[in-house]
């Protein structure tokens, strides 16, 4: 893969998977479906409307998996962000559909890579785990609530004891283990879902920004050297652009998140921190994320800046937490360190609909991207098909836009995030 600058000492960058290097858009093309951005969304949704006929083209500004999609926790969790924020909105009529959908993500991911032949190192097994009681009543009612729609023997609870022979850690009261939770290396995944989404006649454009977006009965999606005419567009940018700033500017506000990895361990010293090789969260609202990698390095993920400003230092920021947590890392190597952009609603419920009656987006997963973005493909090929249905559960969802957003907006998530980051200390 070629290494952009902001890859640079990307673990995953370093280890993946050779691509070719696409051609850039420098003509004019017509095809049924456009897309906009070539991580997990876009390249999701290409392959889902590639399989039921249409024609797609892809245009990336950079190159696949550049943004959240390559750099990511690689954590593959059931489930949506802003889950209770949608109820609270909408009802049974949102429970239904979470519950319908908590695993889809991880069916459609494990379908495409038992398919297309994706080799992306894709494991079974995560936990979330909790620091107080306080917590551990939140995971319980979790159990029972999975218990309850059917889905028995994929949870499990651990108490103080039980949780220790899972993560090797004296720090947690309890968590509950999910058998259906995964963990990949992210971005040999959607590099090898771009792969399968050429061999089904995607076409993929590479170094091409898009301009703009001519909303017409065949919307043109314009590029500096060329243009796409479809029968629709789907803008899958996410926290990385500023098409479309008028309809969805200010709901959504970039936070940085910082991911390191080890150098690989002794198998005695990985077995003694996780030897079921889970993906592992804590319950807090500013969490941290940890796992083993194929080659058994440490990855540890956190730390999330809501003041979108880049911490220079990223590995003397998350080394001493994951010191806190696990002492007996304290003389291992840090061999990358690095960060990226994910976007953040405020109410942590993901922004999808229509820019305009042919035109669709999606942004904000707040972390949950790999699972849900795929869900989201297969959405949005309903919705171009005819079935609203899903799509208009996210659209009657109501966000809350910040005026100012770029001015005022991230100081004020910032102010927000140290609330909750002192909740979190005090237990409560």
């Amino acid at each position: 893969m070629k290494n952009d600058p902001e890859h640079t000492h990307n673990y995953y960058a370093a280890t993946a998977h050779a691509a070719p290097a696409r051609a850039a858009l420098n003509h004019n093309i017509e095809v049924d479906v456009a897309i906009i951005g070539g991580g997990f969304s876009g390249i999701a949704s290409a392959i889902s409307l590639a399989e039921r006929g249409f024609s797609v083209a892809i245009a990336e500004a950079k190159q696949i998996g550049w943004g959240a999609s390559g750099r990511n926790g690689g954590q593959v969790l059931g489930g949506w962000s802003g889950e209770g924020e949608l109820i609270k909105q909408l009802g049974p009529r949102a429970e239904e559909f979470l519950w319908k959908t908590r695993y889809l993500g991880n069916d459609i991911v494990e379908a495409r890579i038992q398919k297309y032949g994706i080799d992306c190192d894709y494991a079974r097994g995560a936990a979330t785990v909790a620091f107080n009681p306080r917590q551990m009543k939140g995971l319980e009612a979790e159990f029972e609530e999975s218990e309850s729609h059917g889905l028995k023997g994929i949870l499990s609870l651990a108490d103080k004891t039980e949780i220790r022979r899972h993560v090797g850690s004296d720090l947690y009261y309890g968590g509950l283990i999910d058998r259906r939770g995964a963990h990949c290396h992210p971005l040999n995944l959607c590099l090898g879902e771009a792969a399968a989404a050429e061999t089904i006649g995607v076409q993929i454009f590479e170094n091409t920004t898009v301009t703009s977006i001519e909303h017409t009965e065949r919307p043109v999606v314009h590029t500096e050297n060329g243009h796409i005419r479809a029968r629709w567009v789907i803008l899958a940018g996410n926290a990385y652009h500023t098409l479309e700033a008028r309809k969805l500017g200010g709901y959504m506000l970039p936070a940085k998140t910082y991911v390191l990895a080890t150098e690989p361990l002794r198998e005695d010293l990985a077995n003694s921190i996780m030897p079921q090789n889970l993906a592992v969260c804590d319950a807090n609202w500013v969490l941290d994320y940890f796992r083993f990698t194929a080659d058994r390095r440490f990855l540890f993920g956190g730390r999330c800046n809501y003041a979108n400003n880049d911490i220079a230092d990223i590995e003397g920021s998350l080394a001493p937490r994951m010191r806190e947590i696990f002492p007996q890392l304290a003389n291992v190597k840090t061999d990358y360190a690095w960060g990226g952009v994910i976007g953040i609603p405020l109410n942590r419920v993901p922004l999808v609909g229509h820019v305009s009656e042919n035109v669709l987006y999606v942004q904000g997963y707040s972390g949950h991207g790999v699972n849900c973005s795929h869900i989201i493909g297969e959405m949005f090929a309903d919705a171009i098909e005819g079935d609203c249905a899903d799509l208009d559960l996210f659209e009657d969802a109501k966000h809350f836009k910040v005026p100012m957003a770029d001015i005022i907006g991230s100081p004020m998530l910032a102010l927000g995030m140290s609330y909750f980051r002192l909740r979190d200390k005090l237990g409560i």
